[in-house]
């Protein structure tokens, strides 16, 4: 109960998504009153007239505006909101119909969902773009103006969130009955700005001007508890029980975020939770002349959902985001319980209506929560609730280095959530006792398969808790998948054999990621393929494959790779004042920052090719391949070698761009504040994008693949997705460069325990970097020894000479201007596996056990 609502009259209060055709509503209006809500239920008509009146009508009334103060924005938001109606009756008709056919439901829980702007994705969804811009245009504004004026959810920061937004396309647009949940943060990851070359992290304001893709659900809330006490209670019968009680209470209020699919009415649902305090506003501290005091509990509530990833380099940040991961989780169970509870169906019917999946280790405390909810509050016997709990949960693994896995410690977890480190430790032992029958005395297996990690203080490890209370793991690649089975969790493939775990490689939703962020290659497309069947069919792509030797074809398409390249050029004048020319080579790195992503790598390849040119004459320069150089992403605010990182490209850049000798030979560019709205522009108009992540720890990737589609070229490692990219479009269509992933280990235990040699180009390289040819090298020392004495952990200088290589093969293919163009068609025709749709249903069919539920036009 939120503290502003009464406790005694719940008039307010709703059954959150319908009722049943067995219940009794609380309330029916009057018969004489039903043909008007019949009448002004009816969906309005996709006609010029009304959507100008609905605009109108919102610009006017919901924002008070006028003909005289309207602006882009003032548009833009009347746009929003009119659209919203529409997603609105079709959300409303989808909920109903599913409440009525009660089908099995997938709940997809993510602590992240990057979905870029709305506007634009949803007026392709229903169909409507084209009637839109003719309104809007005799009102007075174009309509790709007004997709410029809105501002990106700030929900997400990479893959992760991208993915599950790409999910969610596809469950909606495959009439999938669906929610996501997850958590809506006031200020996102962070707003990145570049200062001195440095990033610098700002709030990012995006819900300063409110966000007219969500619906506000103060009728939708759940009481959050944590630290506080358990009681064992004994019963006359002997039964023990526990109950866990007092410490401190948050209110999770669920905001709506509807999500439409394409070219259907399906219209299903992500519900972002946000803590409140359950008491706002301490009167007597606040007479007392307290004031902070007053507001202390509202503020420490609040700051729960402020950011993404709050640091974790100190005890409070390691806290906020524990609160968070239970936070999500716990309002999450209440929601999906509610539900099913209206059914009136018995507990044992709940894993055959209730399918939750886990998009990594971030909601896995659901495990333990669901646990505790039904021997602690519904009375299910120990083995009966686990039996549900095992039979609901399926995990997706994205992480492969085993350093990376998370873990928490057990008194962080003891203090916050007492009964679930209870029932955590009871979870470990009932499971070792199984391995240990089937294993005897196999004492280090026990050990090395515990969920609860020896040490001080003893960590619980989450991926671990995860597989145990999960019915099925999946990997997100082939090669990932096949290192899960048999390094990272090898001990458990062994002990559970059979299915459990299993393979859904990652996809992309095309309806963004083609149609929607290159209007001109998918216009071009449906006029080669007879119509935009293909964008919701990607095997349709495959037909380009007789085009790719034509040469009328080759011509439109590069005549439209240009075009894109000139939007990205213009972008980049616009935002950082460089110049760029666009009939370069665009070579593009955008990704998070990381040192196995190996943006150092790249950076030390720039700094090699600048040092090479520098050694020629200007004759020599001139038959050179132009080269723009394009960086973008975030680093961790923590994360000091990643920062400088950027620094270091920064500083190449500033070198690089301003030499008159080179010129437009070699542009460097760091992009700054990285976002899909962003990926939007530099995906379309990439020749070349470098996704080389040393062979091994990329689980998957999935930026690979939005290139890739949109005809770009991958430059990379033998890694992640990349390989089957590489088979399905043909080796000859991507660079390949480096060791393999069963190599990794072998050069690392040379690197650590005898004395390789650097390659001689690298080295070269970091004399240039420690002579101040880029600024103060004390600045990068902590860099450059990571390749030093810190033993070159990535396998930098063992892949150096490859990776440059391979950048030479590129610059002499793309002198061959119809072979280049031939290699761009073939990587668009040969993308139909890394759809998401494809991905959706793999999951559907393997995993969750659900059915598509078509929703009709209109209900009975």
């Amino acid at each position: 109960m939120l503290p502003f609502m009464s406790t005694k009259d719940d008039h307010h209060r709703r059954c959150a998504t319908g009722i049943l055709p067995h219940q009794q509503p609380r309330w029916l209006p009057p018969p004489e009153s039903l043909h008007l809500w019949k009448e002004f239920e009816t969906p309005e008509p996709a006609e010029i007239s009304a959507i100008q009146k609905s605009f109108l009508r919102h610009v006017t009334k919901t924002f008070a505006r006028t003909a005289f103060n309207m602006d882009n924005f003032g548009s833009y938001q009347g746009t929003a909101y009119s659209l919203r109606d529409r997603l609105i009756d079709r959300w409303n008709i989808t909920q109903q119909h599913h409440t009525r056919e009660d089908p099995k439901r997938i709940y997809y829980l993510s602590l992240e969902f990057l979905l870029g702007r709305s506007l634009d994705n949803c007026l392709l969804s229903l169909g409507v773009k084209d009637i839109y811009k003719k309104a809007l245009d005799e009102l007075g504004f174009r309509l790709e103006d007004l997709i410029g004026e809105e501002v990106d959810a700030a929900l997400g920061n990479g893959g992760l969130g991208r993915l599950a937004a790409c999910y969610m396309d596809s469950l909606a647009t495959l009439d999938y009955p669906a929610w996501g949940y997850g958590i809506r943060y006031n200020y996102g990851i962070f707003k990145q700005l570049i200062v001195d070359g440095y990033q610098t992290e700002f709030p990012d304001y995006w819900l300063n001007f409110g966000n007219p893709w969500e619906i506000e659900r103060l009728d939708v809330s759940y009481e959050v508890r944590f630290r506080g006490y358990v009681n064992k209670v004994t019963e006359e019968d002997g039964t023990i029980s526990y109950v866990w009680e007092g410490g401190e209470k948050v209110v999770a209020v669920a905001y709506d975020v509807p999500i439409p699919g394409y070219g259907t009415m399906n219209t299903i649902n992500i519900r972002l939770w946000s803590a409140k305090p359950a008491r706002e506003f301490d009167f007597t501290m606040f007479n007392e002349g307290n004031y902070e005091k007053a507001v202390e509990e509202q503020k420490s509530a609040e700051n729960i959902t402020s950011v993404l990833y709050p640091n974790d380099n100190h005890m409070v940040g390691k806290i906020l985001r524990l609160k968070q991961q239970y936070f999500f989780v716990c309002a999450t169970l209440q929601d999906a319980i509610r539900r099913f509870k209206k059914t009136n169906r018995p507990w044992s019917d709940f894993p055959y209506q209730v399918s939750i999946q886990l998009n990594d280790t971030h909601p896995t405390l659901g495990i333990p929560e669901l646990q505790r909810i039904l021997i602690d509050e519904e009375g299910l016997s120990w083995d009966d609730a686990w039996d549900i709990v095992t039979k609901t949960f399926s995990f997706t693994n994205h992480t492969v280095l085993p350093e990376a896995l998370e873990r928490w410690a057990v008194p962080l977890i003891q203090d916050l959530l007492p009964r679930h480190m209870m029932i955590i430790f009871d979870i470990n032992l009932f499971f070792l006792q199984k391995v240990e029958k089937k294993f005897p005395g196999d004492r280090d297996r026990l050990r090395r398969m515990s969920i609860i990690e020896e040490g001080h203080p003893q960590n619980v490890r989450m991926a671990f808790l995860a597989i145990v209370g999960s019915h099925t793991v999946n990997g997100v690649a082939e090669l990932h998948s096949n290192l899960i089975k048999n390094v990272i969790f090898a001990d458990f493939v062994e002990y559970y054999e059979g299915n459990k775990f299993t393979n859904v490689t990652n996809g992309i939703t095309p309806r963004r990621w083609l149609h929607q962020c290159n209007p001109a290659l998918s216009e071009f497309i449906s006029s080669k393929l007879g119509g935009d069947g293909w964008v919701r069919d990607l095997e349709q792509l495959k037909k380009l494959k007789q085009y790719a030797d034509d040469p009328e074809v080759q011509k439109k398409w590069m005549a439209i790779k240009r075009q894109n390249k000139v939007r990205l050029a213009d972008y980049i004048h616009s935002i950082t004042s460089i110049q760029v020319s666009p009939d370069s080579l665009f070579d593009i790195q955008v990704k998070r920052i990381h040192e196995y992503k190996r943006q150092f790598m790249n950076i030390l390849g720039v700094i090699h090719r600048y040092l090479r040119l520098k050694k020629m004459t200007p004759e020599q320069r001139a038959k050179e391949v132009p080269r723009l150089v394009v960086f973008a992403g975030k680093s961790a605010p923590g994360y000091f070698i990643a920062k400088l990182v950027i620094k270091l490209i920064n500083s190449v850049g500033e070198v690089v761009n301003n030499d008159p000798e080179i010129g437009d030979v070699l542009k460097v560019v760091f992009i700054p504040n990285y976002n899909v709205s962003l990926a939007e522009i530099i995906i379309p108009a990439s020749d070349i994008s470098q996704h080389i992540s040393t062979a091994g720890t990329e689980a998957s990737g999935t930026s690979n693949m939005k290139f890739v589609l949109n005809g770009g070229i991958i430059l990379g490692t033998v890694d992640g997705a990349n390989i089957e990219i590489g088979e399905e479009i043909g080796e000859e269509n991507i660079f390949f460069f480096g060791v393999k992933a069963d190599e990794v280990e072998d050069i690392r235990h040379l690197n650590r325990y005898r004395k390789i040699e650097m390659d001689p180009d690298l080295r070269n390289v970091l004399d240039a970097i420690e002579k101040g040819t880029f600024g103060d090298p004390k600045i990068f020392e902590p860099l450059v020894a990571t390749l030093t004495v810190g033993g070159d952990y990535y396998l930098i200088s063992k892949d150096f000479a490859s990776y440059i290589e391979a950048q030479a093969d590129a610059d002499e293919a793309y002198k061959d201007k119809v072979g280049w163009a031939k290699k761009s068609i073939l990587c668009t025709a040969g993308m139909s596996k890394f759809s998401s749709d494809r991905s959706i249903n793999e999951y559907a069919e393997k995993i969750w056990k659900i059915k598509p539920c078509t929703v009709p036009a209109t209900l009975p």
